[in-house]
Parts: C-alpha cells; sequence; structure tokens
C-alpha cells in the first residue's frame, strides 16, 4: 500500500509494539506528529516540557521496562536538546530509539533555518545513527534502528528523517520484527572449563556485579552462582538490584562510596568475577591497585571492555545470563565457611551509618520502609544518588534507574515519568538534591499534564552537596559557587504547576508527607530540609585505591 513518510514512521513503531512516544513537535516533524494524531488510541504521546526530558523519560521507560524507549524532536534545538539524554543512555547501555527531523534535501548544508547536523553531532555518544533523505530506505532504516538499539550491548540509535521524506509517498509492505537473539557466539567449552578451573582453587571467592546482569536478564543465575560456590556478592551503582541487597551474602556497593566491607573483601580475595561490569574509575580507584591479591575473571557482552580498564586472568565474551547458565551447570556446591565468616565480621565492624533527625540516609531509610522496598527509585546524581545506592535495599533489577557513567544532573524526573508511564502499577519515587531538581524541575508540570502520579523528593540542603564535600575535603572549605541559598520555594513551585507540594523538616514530617504522597493519587513534591554538611561515608579519595576507604571517624582519629 502507498503510504506517507510520515505514515510509515508510524506504522514502523506499531510493528516494534512501541506503545508510547516522548517528545516535543515543531516545525520540521510537523507530518510526523500529525499522522501520530490520527493514532493516538495505539500510540500514547508524552509531550514533556523540554525535549532533554523527553530523551531521559524514554530512557527512564527503556530501563524500567526493557523495551526500546522512543522519543520525538524536530530540527535544530529541538533535536540539540536530545543530546544529554542520547550520551545518558549511551554510557549506561540504555536501548533508546530517537526519531528527530530534519529541513527539505535541498536546503542541508545551508544554513537553513534550524537545520543542525544532528548525526554528526551524535555520532560519538549513539550505538549507530542515521539520515534517511530517500523515503525507499526509510522503513528498513528504523527496523534497523530497533534492532541495533537491542541487539548485544543495548545504546540508543538516531535516526535523521529529512521533511520531504516525510511528505514523500512509497509502497510499504508490512514485517515482523526479527527476535533479538543474546549473544553467545564467542561462548567456547574452553572458556567456561578455564573460569570453572580458577573456581574451584580459589579460596576467597568475590562476586562483582555490574548493569550488564541486569540488562541480561541474569538475576537468577547470579543469585545460584553466589549460593553455589558461596562466595560474597558486591555491585556498581548500575548492578542494583540484579543480586538482593537483603541477601546474607550481599556486602553493599563496591568503589568510591561502597562500603568498606565491599572495598577491603575484594582487596583480600584471591579471585574476583565480574558479571557485566566495565571496572569504571568510580568503583576501581587506583586501577594499578586494584584486586592485586586476586585474578580476575570478567564476563561480558561487550570485547571492547575486556582488558580495558583492568588487565584480567581470564574473560567469556557473551550475553551473562547465557554465560552463567552454562557456568552453573559445569560447578559443584562448594564452601568457603572460614571466608564468609571473614567478611560477616567485616559487616560487622563497619557498618553503614548515620547521625540521628532528618538526614539524607534517613530519608532512604524511610522511603524504603513506607515502600517495603518495592518501589521504581529513580535519582539524579550527587550526594543523595549515593545514599539512595547505600541506604534502600535493592531486590529485584530494574528498580534503580540512574545515570551512572555520564552522571548527569537533572535525569532523574524525566526518567520517574517514564518509568511510571512505563509500570503504571508500580509506586515510583525521584529522589534529588535541590541543585539537580532544579535544572529540569519543569518536568513536574508534565507529570501534572499527563496525570503521572510520581513522587518528587528533595533533599535540599541549599548546596550543591557532593561539589561541597570535595570543597570540604581537599580544597580547604573554598565553596566556591556551590551555596544555593536563594529564595526558591519548591513548595509553591510545585503548587503553581498543579500538584501537591508538601515540606519536612523533622522525620515524624517526613514519614507524615511520604504517607500522604502514597495515597494522594497525583504528582507530589515534597522539600527535605537537610544540614548542608551532611556528608556520603564511607569515601575513596580520588586517585586512592579503595583499600583506603575512609569515613568520618577514620578522619577524626587522624586529626588527634
Amino acid at each position: 500500500m502507498q503510504l506517507t513518510g510520515a505514515q510509515i514512521v508510524i506504522e514502523c513503531l506499531k510493528e516494534q509494539k512501541v506503545d508510547t512516544v516522548f517528545g516535543y513537535p515543531g516545525g520540521a516533524i510537523l507530518n510526523v506528529y500529525d499522522e501520530l494524531y490520527k493514532h493516538q488510541n495505539e500510540i500514547r504521546h508524552v509531550l514533556t516540557s523540554h525535549e532533554q526530558g523527553a530523551s531521559h523519560a524514554a530512557d527512564g521507560y527503556a530501563r524500567s521496562t526493557g523495551k526500546v524507549g522512543v522519543c520525538f524532536a524536530t530540527s535544530g534545538p529541538g533535536a540539540t536538546n536530545l543530546v544529554t539524554g542520547i550520551a545518558t543512555a549511551y554510557m549506561d547501555s540504555v536501548p533508546v530509539v530517537a526519531i528527530t527531523c530534519n529541513v527539505n534535501v535541498p536546503l542541508l548544508g545551508k544554513d537553513s533555518f534550524q537545520e543542525i547536523d544532528i548525526a554528526g553531532i551524535t555520532m560519538p555518544i549513539t550505538k549507530h545513527n542515521f539520515i534517511v533523505k530517500d523515503i525507499h530506505k526509510l522503513a528498513d532504516t528504523i527496523r534497523r534502528a530497533f534492532k541495533i538499539a537491542q541487539t548485544g550491548r543495548p545504546g540508543p540509535v538516531l535516526v535523521d528523517i529529512t521533511k520531504d521524506v516525510t511528505a514523500a509517498t512509497y509502497e510499504y509492505e508490512p514485517k515482523t520484527p526479527e527476535k533479538i537473539e543474546p549473544f553467545t557466539e564467542r561462548i567456547t567449552e574452553e572458556g567456561l572449563n578455564h573460569v570453572v578451573s580458577l573456581i574451584q582453587e580459589s579460596k576467597r571467592p568475590y562476586i562483582f556485579v555490574g548493569g550488564g546482569s541486569i540488562i541480561s536478564g541474569a538475576s537468577e543465575e547470579v543469585r545460584e552462582l553466589a549460593h553455589r560456590i558461596q562466595a560474597p556478592v558486591c555491585d556498581t551503582l548500575m548492578g542494583k538490584g540484579a543480586f538482593p541487597g537483603t541477601d546474607e551474602l550481599y556486602t553493599g556497593m563496591l568503589g568510591m562510596h561502597g562500603t568498606k566491607t565491599s572495598n577491603y573483601g575484594v582487596t583480600k580475595c584471591d579471585l574476583l568475577i565480574v558479571l557485566g561490569a566495565r571496572f569504571s574509575d568510580r568503583v576501581t580507584g587506583n586501577a594499578a591497585k586494584f584486586a592485586n591479591n586476586a585474578k580476575i575473571v570478567q564476563i561480558d557482552v561487550d570485547a571492547a571492555e575486556i582488558n580495558k580498564n583492568v588487565v584480567v586472568e581470564s574473560s567469556i565474551i557473551g550475553d551473562v545470563k547465557e554465560v552463567l547458565k552454562r557456568l552453573n551447570a559445569k560447578l559443584v556446591p562448594m564452601h568457603h565457611d572460614e571466608w564468609i565468616a571473614e567478611i560477616e565480621a567485616m559487616k560487622e565492624k563497619f557498618p553503614l551509618k548515620h547521625e540521628d533527625g532528618l538526614t539524607g540516609p534517613l530519608v532512604i531509610e524511610e522511603i524504603y520502609k513506607a515502600t517495603d522496598g518495592q518501589a521504581v527509585i529513580t535519582t539524579d546524581v550527587g550526594q543523595h544518588q549515593m545514599w539512595a545506592a547505600q541506604y534502600y535495599k535493592y531486590t529485584k533489577p530494574r528498580t534503580l534507574l540512574t545515570s551512572g557513567g555520564l552522571g548527569t544532573m537533572g535525569y532523574g524526573l524525566g526518567a520517574a515519568i517514564g518509568a511510571k508511564t512505563g509500570c503504571p502499577d508500580k509506586i515510583v519515587v525521584n529522589i534529588a538534591g535541590d541543585g539537580c531538581f532544579r535544572m529540569n524541575m519543569n518536568e513536574i508540570a508534565t507529570a501534572v499534564r499527563h496525570d503521572v502520579p510520581i513522587i518528587q523528593v528533595v533533599v535540599n540542603n541549599h548546596v550543591l552537596g557532593m561539589v561541597r564535600q570535595w570543597q570540604d575535603l581537599f580544597y580547604d572549605q573554598r565553596y566556591s559557587a556551590t551555596v544555593l541559598r536563594d529564595a526558591v520555594d519548591y513548595v509553591k513551585l510545585a503548587e503553581a504547576m498543579g500538584a501537591v507540594g508538601l515540606r519536612a523538616t523533622t522525620q515524624e514530617e517526613f514519614k507524615e508527607c511520604f504517607a500522604k504522597a502514597l495515597t494522594c493519587g497525583k504528582p507530589v513534591l515534597i522539600d527535605c530540609m537537610i544540614d548542608c554538611d551532611d556528608k556520603v561515608w564511607p569515601m575513596v579519595a580520588p586517585g586512592a585505591p579503595i583499600s583506603e576507604a575512609f569515613d568520618e571517624q577514620d578522619l577524626k582519629a587522624k586529626e588527634n
């Protein structure tokens, strides 16, 4: 059948079972939006307040559901406003398809109104991108974009379509999407047997879980491995929920703000089994001194990650879930009672702890209790993000959505809207510092407009908390441009946008506010007033080995 390019775009989305698009219209993409209007009963469009909010919402939708997130933007500034969100998805391996439209083909390269080379701009931050200037290639390009976004290590793909292509007509033939199979081609018996022998020889094994374990759906296999070989488990920020935070073998996050138990345990272990993690500098600290007593086994779908940051003893390239299925089948139950007892002693000696009163950690603990650990938590970036990683016990995958690789302030609110849209039956809470929240706080209006009942918690210390913490510890308390003591009233701001605004200055007030937020059925903002000098403990100084994790008591002892 003969269809316009705009109709082909919508039909291809329907082929891919897309039920939601986040976006913002403009002149170049008008033909597509006109067609979307005719299919609003099949594809929901969420009009965000800014294109960056659309890209983060598509990201949050993808992370929470495991599907591909889709966002739309027009040419020029509409397209460039997606860039930060695309880069965020790229760094954290999130499958997003961003569809932008550009000026007509004859106007390309002539500095036309709202013309930009968005394909060129996004080349380093997409898994692949396309510019479609020929309607004959449109349908296959969109189909290919969805396949690339999901295959192997996922990531964002951008499709830029010229406006005249959206208006032209061509014969469209529906196609059933190809099934995305897990990557197993490079998994060998030799490689599996080598890893099995290393595990069998180990006396002090440790399992380190990253975001790849969540992407591959390997949670059950990770848990089976840990209990089969009786090994303690730590995780990255992106790996939260791949292994239950309530399990007796769990020791907490690894790295700059990881637990002392995880940092010391990995330093002491003789075998580190790494599942879908890329050895970020925030995890390894001084890479030359990372896990020096251990042989390291790295399992990852992306061959480029092997030996990139840390040299390993052995590696298996393939889907984590598929590798672990085969590995677990080859392993007999093992016992490391002495090693586990040593780890348990460390957990008892070095627990996470915080001051009394309304503090960041207490806010997280209260959210955990009130939601019974069943919420989807999104965060922005900074101290509140680390507290959310430390004090909320994630027992399921896809329940912590946060910008790990790029560290995008302003990510969380859009992501929360995307997550709640994709998972309407789940409680979704965005935790943000006041510095982060003000970056994209206009998306509260989006939540109200589309009746998306998220809970926005602003951990308000009137400073850029994490930067101030560094200034306090490493810059002799020179608080350059980190104080935010201005007249912004977030409660009034929320009310002005049509949301419910609440304020908490004590622990009891926060409990009452959060209980109300859970039952009111509307977007709610809770402004939580905490002290500007609250810090995230433990900490590893930049460039130091993770074995040198310290906390406030260590600093005081050093001073004395």
